[in-house]
């Protein structure tokens, strides 16, 4: 018997991990969210870093008068691996997938705080968090 998978050329991929599936509320403000909390990781006794970003401090979200909400980070603290990522705010459902994607290539925070991210944009937040956790914001 053939199965879907090996139709399809999908059978060599790994089972999916639904840890990295983005979760979406789509409300005012929006939420969004990936992988795990601070809480259920430090209940897995996993050290974490954690960074967190405000909209108020972003200058997109202050020209577009969306400043409420922020970006939080949860890394493991020895390994750097992105563990979480939580957001509330404007247009947030459309950023989570940069986090949604750095988890799939199982980018570190080395590696996030090393990315360019355009200016002036929302995403900004988002490597704002990944600083801040490593202790280099480049705003406070």
């Amino acid at each position: 018997m053939i199965c879907v998978e090996k139709i399809a050329g999908l059978a060599h991929l790994a089972p999916l991990d639904t840890t990295r599936i983005p979760a979406c509320t789509y409300a005012h403000p929006q939420v969004a969210s990936i992988g795990l909390t601070e809480h259920k990781a430090r209940q897995r006794g996993v050290a974490v870093r954690i960074g967190s970003f405000p909209f108020a401090a972003n200058g997109k979200a202050i020209a577009m008068r969306q400043d409420e909400g922020m970006v939080k980070t949860v890394f493991d603290a020895e390994t750097g691996e992105l563990l979480g990522a939580h957001m509330i705010g404007s247009d947030v459902t459309e950023l989570i997938q940069g986090f949604a994607a750095a988890m799939s290539a199982e980018a570190t925070e080395a590696e996030l705080a090393h990315t360019v991210f355009p200016h002036p944009t929302l995403s900004e937040a988002m490597h704002e968090s990944v600083l801040q956790a490593l202790g280099r914001p480049l705003h406070h």
